[in-house]
């Protein structure tokens, strides 16, 4: 059995997440898939920004960033130019990253520079008090749309692709098995590499939902219920996938990665050339 005990700094337990969140089973699989890696604590760097699932980091005994609302990706940008040895990997919320933080997401999938990050998508500003965020979904109150959102969500998977990420994944809260594979596979790639995590707050969003849901296990089951395999999606029509959506690894390839570019372009000018 893992011993989670070697990764964590255990003074800082017991941990702030809200009974039901999916934090905490995102969490364990992140340390799961770090203690595959065969990587030593010493040289994994562990960047956060501002939200619940930024207090992740306090709790791993590597090193560790807690950093700005929205800008994890632009301090782990710096990490990784400083210092390439490094094992860099984000963990942010879907307001903390594709809001506040969504031009730092655009130019990091496009630069392709080797950082992973981990998107706890729940659907929700869940510690700054229940807004609705860039991945609410249509018609769902929050404290900023009480009478439901009007806006569009945003697709974490279709933006990654389209901004250059070479590998990006989703997964749940729930599939726990594959969402191990998923951020293993996306640490041991080199490149830009994004995993989308549908995960439920049931505090700040899901009892705003009542008809939806009447606890947090029906948010678990909605999960389970509603996500559907990329291998399963490819034979479906769009009417059968409306409300659902896609899980597996949807896009894998290989581009020169930016740190890589950046050293040639210093290599260069050493050598006299222009």
């Amino acid at each position: 059995m893992f011993d989670y005990s070697t990764y964590l700094r255990s003074a800082k337990l017991p941990h702030i997440w809200c009974p039901g969140c999916g934090h905490g089973i995102i969490f364990k699989s992140l340390l799961r898939a770090m203690a595959k890696t065969g990587w030593n604590k010493d040289e994994i760097v562990l960047v956060s920004g501002i939200g619940c699932a930024s207090r992740l980091p306090g709790y791993v005994d590597c090193n560790t960033l807690h950093t700005a609302h929205g800008r994890a990706l632009a301090f782990a940008t710096g990490v990784k130019l400083s210092q390439p040895k490094f094992h860099v990997i984000v963990v942010s919320g879907d307001g903390d990253s594709l809001a506040i933080g969504g031009n730092h997401f655009i130019h990091a999938c496009r630069r392709n520079i080797d950082i992973t990050l981990v998107v706890f998508n729940n659907g929700i500003y869940g510690m700054t008090g229940g807004q609705y965020s860039p991945t609410t979904p249509y018609g769902d109150k929050a404290a900023t749309a009480p009478y439901g959102n009007v806006e569009p969500q945003f697709d974490v998977v279709e933006l990654a692709k389209g901004c250059g990420a070479t590998f990006v994944a989703r997964g749940t809260s729930f599939h726990v098995p594959q969402l191990d594979d998923y951020i293993y596979k996306a640490l041991m790639h080199k490149g830009f590499s994004v995993v989308d995590v549908v995960e439920a707050c049931y505090t700040t969003h899901g009892r705003k939902q009542k008809t939806k849901y009447k606890n947090n296990l029906d948010m678990m089951k909605w999960q389970r219920d509603n996500a559907v395999p990329l291998s399963k999606a490819q034979t479906m029509s769009a009417e059968e996938l409306k409300g659902k959506f896609v899980t597996g690894i949807h896009h894998e390839t290989e581009r020169r990665e930016f740190v890589e570019n950046y050293q040639a372009l210093i290599d260069s000018l050493k050598g006299g050339k222009k």
